[in-house]
């Protein structure tokens, strides 16, 4: 089948959702020597980098459902996936889901005792973990048995494989983790129906250029690459899964590999912007997009120079030089971005925008009882969508907690201008009340100081209520060959605007290594406030 019919035949398919994507994408005819997936390990004899067909990624599958199956995994059991590699996770999820099992996809970066801790709270009927991560917990109590590696799995008998599970739109389908920036991560529960409604209504629409052949720079074990998977199965789109997402691992991805686009998060972006990209061959690239945190316009602007696309002109399409930047808000929560704005050389709306809501969601600016907030005002945003997740496994005080009148809570501030775009300000717990009316923010800071020096590549604010005032720390990672000693103090005061610019107690060249982050590499402004109070930083 074409893909364009496929594409329309699967946005009208009652039956499909977030578990069952690979198997109605071949029940509607696609051909299985098509794309399926490739991964940047070894897979079950297959060496690492070349392209699994869609008939063999179903065998994989198979192979690892039969194992599980044998091991007496079925429908509705949590089970736990921990490990490095990208192809681990995915398969292990594809293959439980396949089982109507509920797959719990952890990063590998938790550290052992918030890991245990996490599947005692999942209280998950077992775990698949690869060697380094049973060493890990060898000496932590999960509460579950261990089944055994992900990549044993791969010595099932696909031909013994149960029958595809039938889902229901409700069925829990993954549990996903959000960063855990305050410590033990919240576990996040989507079904089969929420996490196919976006994927559904891209699937209705023309397909965008830079998704033919996708880079995949998204942590496997996130909501995102669950998404990203799906997404690509039913356009099928050739896309390549990393393991690792620094900016030199992405970089030298896309120069082997010559994607069309390149998905990630924010911290990658920031990570490439250090680096002299007019040295690589990025060509090929004609989308960046982003899901997650919104991007800061410096990191952008360093992007959208580079690569190509394809725009119409009276002689027809033509390829002109640099890129595309589709930007955005999300979170595991959300169950895909809620907002979209493109942006190129030419783009000059910044200053957070995170642009217009995507039509399958209703959004809202909220004040704390509830009331919806006209535009300028800023608020707390609401999201009303059926991409939502279904809530946190096994803690329904925190679910509820989320909820008001009705709208999921997000925990950002935000406000949209009189034509419909919004804009994010900051998190709720990053911002700070100065009084007499005033709020400040970290991540609009952030920007500001950015876009004033060119000099440098990332920089974190730290804001924290000293007494009857507040006080304002600007962490600074200079670009290479950027003098350390230079005072930036004035240009970073001036940037920051008078209210918060009085506040500023000092300004400080840091490596990125001085800065905590979480598994997501999200920067731990909580672990930052409670060290900047206390000590100088160095």
């Amino acid at each position: 089948m074409r893909t364009r019919g496929l594409r329309g035949a699967l946005a009208a398919d009652t039956a499909i959702g977030a578990g069952n994507v690979l198997a109605r994408v071949l029940a509607h005819g696609a051909d299985p020597d098509g794309p399926g997936l490739t991964f940047d390990t070894a897979v079950d004899g297959y060496p690492a980098g070349q392209p699994l067909t869609l008939g063999q990624l179903d065998e994989r599958v198979a192979a690892r459902s039969a194992w599980l199956h044998e091991r007496g995994i079925g429908p509705r059991d949590p089970v736990a996936v921990w490990a490095t590699s990208a192809a681990d996770t995915v398969l292990s999820f594809l293959a439980l889901a396949r089982l109507g099992a509920i797959p719990a996809l952890m990063n590998g970066r938790l550290r052992p005792e918030i890991a245990a801790e996490y599947l005692r709270r999942l209280r998950a009927v077992g775990v698949l973990a690869d060697a380094e991560h049973a060493e890990a917990l060898a000496g932590h109590d999960p509460g579950a048995l261990l089944l055994g590696q992900p990549a044993e799995a791969g010595t099932g008998d696909p031909t013994t494989a149960p029958a595809h599970y039938r889902h229901h739109d409700e069925d829990p389908v993954v549990i996903t983790h959000t960063s855990g920036t305050t410590g033990v991560p919240k576990a996040v529960l989507h079904s089969h129906a929420s996490l196919f409604a976006a994927t559904r209504h891209l699937l209705a629409m023309p397909q965008a250029q830079g998704t033919r052949r996708i880079l995949n720079a998204l942590p496997a074990p996130h909501t995102a690459t669950v998404l990203m998977v799906n997404q690509a199965l039913g356009n099928q789109a050739e896309m390549l899964l990393v393991s690792e997402q620094g900016g030199q691992r992405v970089l030298d991805a896309i120069q082997r590999w010559r994607p069309d686009g390149v998905f990630g998060f924010s911290v990658t972006w920031a990570e490439l912007a250090r680096f002299d990209l007019t040295g690589y061959d990025l060509d090929s690239v004609r989308l960046w997009f982003n899901t997650g945190d919104a991007t800061h316009e410096p990191h952008v602007r360093r992007l959208v120079a580079v690569g190509s696309r394809d725009v119409m002109t009276r002689d027809g399409v033509t390829r002109v030089r640099g890129s595309v930047f589709i930007d955005g808000l999300g979170s595991s929560e959300m169950g895909h971005s809620m907002f979209h704005i493109t942006h190129t050389t030419a783009t000059s709306r910044y200053g957070r925008c995170v642009g217009r809501p995507y039509r399958f969601t209703r959004v809202a600016v909220l004040d704390p009882d509830g009331t919806e907030l006209p535009p300028g005002q800023v608020g707390w945003l609401g999201i009303d969508s059926p991409s939502l997740f279904r809530g946190y496994w096994n803690d329904s005080v925190t679910t509820h907690r989320s909820r008001l009148r009705g709208w999921y809570l997000t925990g950002d501030l935000v406000y949209a201008d009189d034509e419909g775009r919004y804009y994010h300000l900051d998190r709720a717990v990053d911002a700070v009340d100065a009084g007499n009316g005033k709020r400040f923010y970290t991540a609009l800071s952030e920007e500001r100081v950015l876009a004033a020096c060119p000099d440098v590549t990332d920089c974190t604010v730290v804001m924290v209520a000293d007494g009857d005032g507040v006080v304002t720390d600007v962490l600074l990672e200079l670009a290479a060959g950027a003098d350390p000693d230079t005072d930036r103090a004035e240009a970073v005061r001036v940037a920051l605007g008078d209210d918060v610019g009085a506040t500023l107690r000092r300004v400080v060249p840091v490596r990125a290594d001085d800065i905590p982050v979480t598994v997501t590499g999200k920067v731990r402004k909580v672990a930052l406030r409670e060290r900047y109070l206390t000590e100088s930083p160095s």
